[in-house]
């Protein structure tokens, strides 16, 4: 897989789009911070945050046997270039809905 695809792939799940939100609202944070309140064990966030590490999505560091995680922002800022650069894209697709829209309204004066 591209790291798009893996990036996007890793987003897909609920649990994991929540933890980078989570770490792009709080900045670094704790393992243990981020296993709090969502229901789940430690081991399952563990292996949830693997996956965000694998894709380049999240990065971690060592302090002592505490673990911190935090936003890898060149994982994120290839998905924002790419959909920058499919702009034209979106923005040529809604003018052309608009126009038929525009179309239909006179049709039925």
């Amino acid at each position: 897989m591209n790291p798009l695809t893996t990036a996007f792939s890793a987003l897909s799940d609920s649990t994991r789009f929540g933890i980078v939100e989570q770490l792009m609202d709080q900045g670094e944070t704790l393992a243990g911070d981020l296993v709090a309140g969502t229901g789940m064990s430690g081991p399952a966030i563990s292996r949830h945050l693997k996956v965000l590490r694998d894709a380049g999505l999240v990065s971690s560091r060592a302090a002592g046997t505490k673990r911190y995680y935090s936003v890898h922002s060149d994982g994120l800022r290839a998905i924002a270039d790419w959909t920058l650069s499919r702009r034209t894209f979106w923005e040529t697709s809604l003018d052309r809905l608009e126009a038929a829209i525009l179309l239909d309204e006179d049709a039925h004066e």
